[in-house]
């Protein structure tokens, strides 16, 4: 057997380390994997090849804020990966992320469909089905019979300078998949809300909709030793107080940010005469204020220094306002730590109940409530296997001896 896997990045954030693992697990398993990827550092690695050099992404991306289409064009780039197909002959090829300008998205599918190739669809984000944005929020009009248009959030979510291009981008979409063969597409989602929401959708109501959760690496993702952990409160003199920490790429405080940064803030005041301090991990502005029991740590890229600290915290603190699965969750369930935070479609689908709570989004007062509750529970250094990316390979596996 012999699979291709497509992502914009490779073993770097969520997406591009689970294609990593996928593709370390082939390879253990005897099974030939290739991977094309299209942004990001040029890898050394076997059979890992970037169709797609910085600088024409940039080109391209730069075009595409004048076309007000993020997923056209990509002439060299799209041929790259179709030469790579032929030249290979994979049994399967396994689509994750085509957004991050390197890729003409309509094109790759239709060539896929036209020559009839055996394919899995991961959706990682409702791209795919609403034919622009990767989450769509509160908006419905992917689901109407017009498709997409309209849009309120065009110039934000796609760039454009000038038009809203989102209808005929989810027409686009739809020409793209329709008449493929049944039996030779599967789309799988990463979460149960987001299979739902991809069966409703035009787009993939009429394929095999499937659910395989992201997996991680649990040698890397689990509850720490004590002595690790004192060594990590004593850096941040931290003594009899409780830790909540809280994960983000970009720490971002504005109100209709999806992330909720600034919730984070509103409830840190909330608990400033508690004996709780708020660690931050991602990217920020040195020039916000923070309540004095916020520490700000910046990004951590080391994953197992990201682990001890989720290992350190009492709670695991979720603000967003939608996410299609949320690795935050699965790696602080994995380390033994509880997650407490607002209804974002899917963490509560992926979260075990007894170690989480979830409240309406945007209510403070109710967060405030839930997050004094599971710490007077002290629940701590319990074990989930749940998130191991062995349970994600081997689900993939059986796909793939099903799609052959």
């Amino acid at each position: 057997m012999k699979i291709i896997q497509i992502n914009s990045v490779y073993n770097k954030g969520s997406t591009g380390k689970i294609v990593f693992d996928i593709h370390n697990d082939l390879l253990k398993n005897n099974i030939d994997s290739i991977i094309c990827y299209g942004r990001g550092k040029k890898s050394n690695d076997e059979n890992v090849i970037k169709v797609c050099s910085e600088v024409y992404s940039y080109i391209q991306h730069f075009i595409s804020e004048f076309t007000g289409i993020p997923y056209n064009g990509f002439f060299f780039s799209t041929r790259k990966i179709i030469n790579i197909i032929k030249k290979e002959k994979p049994d399967i090829v396994h689509i994750h992320c085509l957004n991050g300008y390197y890729v003409n998205i309509y094109k790759l599918i239709k060539w896929l469909k036209i020559n009839r190739i055996s394919t899995i669809l991961t959706l990682h984000a409702e791209f795919m089905y609403t034919g622009g944005c990767g989450l769509a929020l509160d908006c419905n009009k992917w689901l109407e019979a017009r498709g997409c248009h309209n849009c309120i959030r065009f110039k934000q979510e796609f760039h454009s300078k000038f038009f809203d291009r989102t209808n005929f981008m989810w027409n686009q979409m739809i020409r793209a998949f329709e008449g493929f063969d049944k039996k030779k597409l599967i789309v799988s989602s990463v979460s149960p809300w987001l299979l739902h929401r991809a069966k409703q959708s035009y787009v993939f109501k009429d394929y095999r909709n499937v659910t395989v959760e992201n997996g991680l690496d649990t040698n890397v993702f689990h509850a720490y030793d004590s002595e690790t952990i004192d060594s990590l409160k004593n850096k941040h003199k931290i003594r009899d107080e409780k830790v909540i920490f809280y994960v983000t790429p970009t720490f971002n405080i504005k109100p209709n940010h999806n992330k909720g940064a600034n919730y984070v803030i509103e409830l840190a005041k909330k608990m400033i005469t508690e004996k709780v301090v708020f660690i931050v991990v991602g990217s920020y502005d040195k020039n916000i204020e923070v309540p004095p029991n916020i520490t700000m740590l910046g990004n951590i890229f080391d994953q197992k220094l990201l682990a001890k600290y989720y290992s350190m915290a009492d709670i695991t603190l979720l603000t967003s306002k939608k996410e299609t699965f949320s690795m935050v969750t699965a790696e602080s369930l994995s380390c033994g730590t509880p997650v407490v935070g607002f209804k974002a479609g899917a963490p509560e689908m992926i979260a075990i109940k007894e170690y989480s709570c979830f409240v309406d989004y945007g209510n403070i007062d109710a967060l405030y409530d839930a997050v004094i509750e599971m710490l007077s529970q002290n629940k701590k250094n319990f074990i989930i296997h749940k998130f191991a990316k062995k349970e994600m390979t081997k689900k993939y596996l059986e796909l793939y001896h099903d799609l052959l």
